[in-house]
């Protein structure tokens, strides 16, 4: 008896995909040899400081803590270090499976806007542990951050998923993961290839719901890619990986996705991913972001009096932004991922940061009454990219009057950027308890000063943490 396979098989597609994956591998192998384009390295350090400050920040929540506690417990090595209190140096894949709890734990983290994708960070857990073991200086780290950021976002534009299914971090860490491995221990193209694509065979079938829901272990599909990078790479050392049709089979075949071989090898070297990210400086999913622009805007034109006269909010937005349904958020990560409490915290709060997705934020009687208040329907028109993630806001006064304001596009992107100074306050806010060194030390690597750039990256590791603080938890 012959089953067949899937109504998504396409015999071409797949064959395409396949020669893709495999130019994209070569490339990867071979970019090393090439030095980045000054912009590119300028775009890889913004990444670097970005997600490394939103590791800091999360750093001392309490389940972050409790895995940093329990990696430093099995370490038997002092080879990386994990950018927490104390900085402690412990075994190489302990330290990036911290890490990477807190890469994204706090939604501080550099992503990517032409597919949902967080490119930095799925590869800087395993490249951040594996360059200070390995002594790669702080250009050579920069370059192998540039390239992995450039496959994992192919990966994420080639698949894409029709509607938020799978969560990008379950399906594309081990990507990005195994893709920073790789690229430090110097893998020729055929065992890469073998590496990648075993580790795609072992991607997650993690939940987008899961992030809506507060299910944490969403938070820790970042921290279990560094293992299975790991093991591929050793696999594949051995003789042992997938095929170059394993992606399709596994994302467009398993997950369903759509396929497009030519994301995966147009324009290698030419046209850079990492160009196409943004940053935030709001604590919660991106899809938000131009509710609270919109919202923090009400706040200017009405003054502070206007917040305790709110009797509830409507706001239009993007699908995507329809998907962040929850109104009892049972922890921050649900709050992260709910439209509703944004909205209602905002509102109350005048202010889109940390202190809007916090416990104590959740404890508000304010905030939770106004929550249950908050209507979601589509925005009409929607535009093309970059304008594809709007947002309407209108708030309805106790007294029946009516305030809109619309965001058509939040800032962050590559055609609204943050300026450098927003970047560098937002690392030295989220750092400088802890590690008050961390932001001049990153701001003189990203600058090209006091030779830094020169330095190996665990030299530059042991600057940026050199006074760091000790914290009782």
């Amino acid at each position: 008896m012959v089953l067949n396979a899937s109504a998504h098989d396409s015999g071409d597609l797949r064959a395409r995909s396949a020669i893709a994956l495999i130019a994209l591998c070569d490339w990867a192998v071979s970019a090393s040899a090439t030095p980045l384009p000054d912009p590119i390295r300028a775009r890889a350090a913004l990444v670097l400081l970005d997600d490394l400050g939103a590791m800091v920040a999360a750093s001392q929540e309490p389940e972050v803590t409790a895995t940093r506690e329990r990696a430093t417990g099995k370490s038997k090595a002092h080879e990386a270090t994990v950018f927490g209190p104390q900085a402690l140096k412990i075994e190489r894949l302990q330290a990036a499976t911290a890490n990477g709890m807190a890469a994204a734990w706090c939604e501080l983290d550099e992503g990517y806007r032409l597919a949902p994708c967080h490119a930095g960070a799925y590869v800087l857990p395993t490249l951040l542990a594996e360059a200070e073991a390995h002594d790669l200086t702080c250009e050579q780290m920069l370059h192998c951050l540039a390239v992995g950021y450039e496959v994992t976002a192919r990966f994420a534009r080639a698949f894409p998923f029709p509607a938020m299914t799978v969560h990008p971090h379950a399906a594309f860490a081990t990507v990005g993961a195994t893709v920073a491995g790789a690229l430090v221990q110097g893998l020729d193209a055929p065992t890469f290839l073998r590496a990648l694509t075993g580790a795609c065979s072992m991607s997650f079938a993690g939940p987008y719901r899961h992030a809506v829901d507060g299910a944490l272990v969403r938070n820790a599909w970042t921290a279990a890619s560094p293992s299975i990078a790991a093991l591929s790479i050793e696999w594949a050392q051995d003789g042992i990986g997938g095929i170059a049709e394993t992606p399709y089979d596994v994302f467009s075949t398993c997950f369903h996705t759509a396929c497009d071989p030519d994301q995966l090898s147009a324009g290698l070297g030419e046209v850079w991913a990492i160009n196409d990210g943004y940053h935030k400086v709001f604590a919660c999913c991106q899809y938000a972001h131009a509710m609270l622009e919109a919202s923090l805007s009400l706040h200017e034109q009405l003054g502070a009096s206007a917040r305790t006269n709110i009797a509830s909010i409507e706001i239009e937005t993007h699908p995507r932004g329809l998907t962040l349904t929850g109104t009892r958020p049972d922890n921050v990560l649900a709050a992260q991922f709910s439209m509703p409490h944004a909205a209602a915290a905002v509102a109350v709060l005048a202010t889109g940061g940390q202190a809007a997705f916090s416990a104590a934020s959740l404890a508000r009687d304010d905030i939770a009454a106004l929550r249950d208040k908050v209507t979601l329907k589509p925005y009409q028109p929607l535009a093309p990219w970059p304008n594809d993630r709007p947002s309407r806001v209108t708030w309805v006064m106790a007294d029946g009057t009516r305030h809109t304001a619309e965001k058509i596009n939040a800032r962050g992107g590559a055609d609204q950027p943050f300026d450098e100074a927003t970047l560098l306050g937002k690392l030295g806010d989220n750092t400088a308890s802890l590690f008050p060194a961390m932001a001049p030390v990153l701001t003189a690597l990203l600058h090209r000063q006091q030779g830094v750039d020169l330095l190996s990256w665990r030299n530059c590791v042991g600057r940026m943490t050199a006074s760091s603080v000790s914290v009782k938890v």
